[in-house]
């Protein structure tokens, strides 16, 4: 049987383990093997950005930062599970790819 490689995207922790649940009850209905949620390596984006616009004064900067939390799922590439996945309720900050392994 084929194997569907997931790999899930977002800024937002939470919504990954949401779209990560709906990944597991579709696995769960239609019996298909499932291995994960596997947790990738973050990935901090920092931005440093001086606090005084004009440039007289200390020199002191801010730091923004933003995370890129990752997660792999490896699902059964059955035809009806994977309709169902095509279905599923992803939200805006999340994106998806899904790859077929033969």
């Amino acid at each position: 049987m084929h194997q569907a490689r997931i790999k899930l995207t977002g800024t937002d922790p939470e919504k990954l383990a949401y779209v990560c649940d709906q990944l597991k009850k579709i696995a769960e209905r239609t019996g298909v093997d499932l291995s994960g949620p596997i947790p990738l390596p973050t990935k901090k984006l920092v931005v440093p950005t001086r606090k005084s616009p004009d440039g007289e004064g200390k020199a002191s900067w801010e730091k923004w930062e933003l995370r890129i939390h990752k997660r792999l799922v490896g699902i059964g590439a059955d035809e009806r599970a994977m309709r169902q996945v095509m279905k599923v309720n992803v939200p805006d900050n999340v994106s998806i790819e899904i790859e077929l392994k033969g």
